[in-house]
């Protein structure tokens, strides 16, 4: 139907299913003069969530666009990119990973197809687990369905080539062109290795050295407050490999952990659905800012239950580190999640931000609050990741039926 209607705009059919991408025979786009070239069609605001493939580009848009909002979530993104044509009747683009693409189709099909409100934009799009190259299991399944789920939508879609800055930049040329004519989003699909460059891990802020970096802050956790028998639910991208390396240093078992590798911001949900079921364990929520703030939502509702047995933890580093450490919401300390955690109902426990602190402030969380609250804890943290840190080794479906068997007992 969307391809019929495409048509008869007299728009350039979809595009047919790219082979798969070889990441060998890349000879890399830089990301600077593709961010000059996108200006130079007209195009000068961006939004968007900070993915790693995008991290050399995203890090251009941080430090040289004039306009450029890092919004909550990825839909949140299409819809502020609405606003501004809205405002301005210009083209934005709006850069995201692929994972969060089921954030967007809500706002793009009720909001920016043409069959609504008609608002064109670029939809760049990191393809992590393109077809033909090697990736993360939460990675694989999407990047297999990718381009079927933005074609589904009706979306024009195009793949940044690898082969120059020329080719990029006609690609590039023609996506702003269609985006016009269709007058709705197109997708602009970048597989890995696509742009030169890597993530420029920043500097530690200044009045931070004294704080603990995560992994230290998770050990700290796992070590004296998390009890035998409790049930750990951790956030996405480093936390939960830094929760994995943690678990191998103590020589302790993995089956108490449900690493959320995917869907990220839905860490505090998944340990409200333990929680909720099991009133007699401590569920854990080992969470992120970023990821925090991606559904906020979901602490509201969690806050506004009466689960004395959930304990949410936010590590807040101020960055989305595991893509490049791109400033969240929360930079500069512009977010007090302690005063938000709070008014939607939780019993919360002061903010920490030394290792001192953070001992007392985790025995308390261990005992529990009273009044039949959930607890929270915000601890501010440093950059930091280890270099070497390494992967879990157990499949994503080995450590669900691990998970589930710990649960059962």
């Amino acid at each position: 139907m969307f391809a019929r209607r495409l048509v008869t705009r007299s728009l350039p059919a979809l595009r047919p299913q790219q082979r798969p991408f070889s990441a060998a025979a890349a000879t890399k786009v830089d990301p600077v003069k593709a961010f000059e070239h996108i200006q130079s069609l007209g195009v000068n605001t961006f939004f968007g969530v900070p993915d790693s493939l995008l991290a050399p580009f995203c890090q251009v848009v941080t430090e040289k666009a004039e306009r450029h909002l890092i919004t909550a979530n990825e839909g949140s993104a299409v819809a502020t990119a609405a606003g501004h044509h809205f405002a301005t009747g210009e083209v934005p683009l709006v850069y995201l990973q692929n994972s969060g693409l089921g954030n967007t189709i809500n706002p793009i099909l009720s909001l920016a197809h043409a069959d609504v409100y008609g608002t064109p934009m670029v939809v760049m799009i990191g393809w992590r687990g393109a077809p033909g190259t090697k990736d993360e299991p939460q990675h694989v399944v999407q990047g297999r369905l990718t381009e079927d789920m933005v074609q589904g939508m009706g979306i024009q879609t195009f793949t940044l080539p690898a082969e120059g800055d020329a080719a990029a930049h006609a690609v590039i040329t023609e996506a702003v062109a269609a985006a016009k004519a269709a007058q709705q989003p197109v997708a602009l699909l970048v597989p890995p290795k696509t742009f030169s460059g890597s993530k420029n891990m920043p500097d530690a802020a200044e009045g931070t050295q004294n704080r603990p970096t995560r992994e230290q802050a998770l050990e700290q956790i796992m070590t004296h407050a998390v009890q035998n028998g409790d049930a750990v639910v951790s956030t996405t991208g480093y936390c939960s490999r830094e929760v994995y390396e943690i678990r191998e240093k103590l020589g302790q078992s993995h089956d108490a952990d449900f690493l959320t590798v995917g869907s990220m911001g839905h860490s505090v949900a998944i340990a409200h659905g333990i929680a909720m079921a099991q009133p007699e364990r401590t569920v854990w929520c080992l969470d992120g800012d970023g990821a925090s703030l991606m559904h906020m939502g979901n602490m509201a509702i969690s806050g506004a239950t009466k689960m004395a047995n959930l304990r949410h933890v936010v590590l807040n580093n101020e960055v989305h580190d595991s893509v490049g450490a791109q400033p969240t919401a929360a930079a500069k300390g512009t977010i007090d999640f302690s005063a938000l955690a709070e008014a939607v109902g939780y019993s919360v426990v002061p903010m920490v931000e030394t290792p001192e602190g953070l001992a007392a402030a985790g025995a308390t969380l261990k005992a529990g609050a009273n009044g039949g609250k959930p607890s929270f804890l915000e601890v501010k943290l440093k950059l930091g990741v280890r270099g070497d840190l390494g992967r879990p080794k157990t499949t994503t479906q080995e450590a669900k039926t691990n998970f589930m068997s710990y649960l059962s007992k």
